[in-house]
């Protein structure tokens, strides 16, 4: 029997369940070793990647002293006599002269020998031409280093680069960046009994993560192009196999819902065998959404993929993208782990015995407190709606109201820094 044709019952035996917190820390590992290559990039080509070493800046900032007004550079005591203008662009001369000025616009370079600059409205004009005024006791000017210093490093490896790092880069003088593409995702939907339009009806429900999915996947920083969402896949195991092995060709990252367990029509784990692959996490300790998995596939190459098996319980797949494919996003791309906030619970929530709780619930970030929401079988996609994120109930403990617990947030636009 070919292995595209074996039997669940043949498969090789996979590791327990793990416990919530450990599945996080090893796919954040297992991203962070196949972390994808650093790349050199013009400044415009940037958004949305990640920085793959420190931002420095190459000279001080500012670089040379810089009017912070429009106004008058002076030297010594006035009214003073105009020796010319000095614009933001240009390298002025010195002022050598005591009871001299020069004309100075916001953001040029403050000639050598100024002792102080007068603004334009607090100043004004003799009979004869002079300028006079008093200058405030504080300098009217920005001194070299005073935002950073040549070298200093302003921004850690593992950023996201977003408008203002683009903006920032610039303005320490660099005109490409090393930075980390955004990971490459891929969508297989399996289930003969889904319906891709219309109303539920028949025995066949909506599809909803097939819609969904991918735009979660793009708020964790991933590409997903509409061509890379395939399904719903015959539930067969050559048909599966076909379309991993596809989706493979082009992704760091597959996404499969459904199929996670070893019912009549469940081929992914055939299908993973089939292909080579080892797991990183086969079924979490965690409620809703145990049956996750997170599986590897490296090429002769060296080239590392991954595919995450997603429950089909909509709910539960939500709870596997952000227990797996977020934190190993993360390491892919060479961020930190995502540190998770805390929150006081408002309302009791329940425990799950030996499984780790990931409750829904809306934040109110003013007083720091969450509050469960309903509708929240794992089948349910309405509580999630308004929902702000999960949280986390740890084994053996119950959810009191006033207990401080983790809350792992759902990101609310693409490459959100909170995660």
């Amino acid at each position: 029997m070919s292995t595209e044709t074996a039997s669940a019952a043949e498969q090789v035996a996979v590791p327990p369940s793990a416990s919530w917190e450990e599945a996080r820390s090893r796919v954040y590992a297992a991203g962070l070793a196949a972390a994808l290559p650093a790349v050199g990039r013009p400044l415009a080509d940037t958004d949305g990647h990640t920085l793959a070493e420190a931002l420095a800046t190459r000279t001080d900032l500012p670089a040379f002293p810089t009017s912070s007004v429009d106004g008058w550079a002076v030297r010594g005591d006035g009214p003073w006599r105009v020796v010319g203008r000095v614009l933001a662009g240009g390298s002025p001369a010195p002022l050598t002269e005591d009871g001299t000025t020069v004309e100075i616009a916001t953001g040029a370079m403050v000639p050598e020998g100024v002792t102080a600059i007068l603004r334009v409205e607090e100043s004004s004009r003799t009979a004869d031409g002079r300028v006079a005024g008093t200058p405030r006791p504080n300098p009217e000017w920005r001194n070299p280093g005073e935002e950073a210093y040549a070298g200093e490093k302003l921004l850690p490896a593992g950023t996201p680069v977003d408008p203002s790092v683009i903006g920032l880069a610039a303005s320490c003088g660099h005109d490409t960046l090393r930075v980390r593409r955004p990971p490459r995702a891929a969508l297989l939907v399996f289930g003969d009994e889904l319906l891709t339009s219309g109303a539920p009806a028949a025995g066949r429900v909506r599809d909803a993560l097939g819609p969904a999915v991918p735009a979660w996947l793009r708020r964790y920083g991933c590409q997903v192009r509409p061509a890379d969402v395939v399904g719903p896949v015959a539930d067969t195991l050559p048909a599966h196999v076909a379309a991993l092995r596809a989706a493979l060709a082009t992704a760091d990252l597959v996404c499969t819902t459904g199929g996670t367990m070893h019912g009549p029509v469940d081929h992914l784990h055939p299908t993973l065998e089939a292909l080579g692959a080892d797991y990183v996490v086969n079924t979490v300790a965690v409620r809703p959404g145990f049956p996750m998995l997170l599986a590897r596939l490296v090429d002769p190459d060296g080239r590392v993929r991954f595919v995450a098996g997603l429950p089909g319980n909509p709910q539960s797949a939500i709870v596997a993208l952000v227990s797996l494919v977020a934190p190993l996003l993360a390491g892919l791309q060479g961020r930190p782990m995502p540190v998770l906030p805390h929150a006081t619970l408002a309302e009791a929530v329940p425990g799950r015995g030996d499984y780790t709780h990931l409750a829904l619930v809306r934040l109110d970030r003013v007083a720091g407190t969450a509050h469960p929401v309903r509708h929240v079988g794992s089948a349910m996609l309405r509580g999630l709606a308004g929902a702000d994120g999960f949280a986390v109930v740890r084994p053996g403990t119950t959810g009191e109201p006033g207990a401080r617990v983790p809350v792992v947030p759902l990101p609310l636009v693409p490459g959100e820094r909170s995660w």
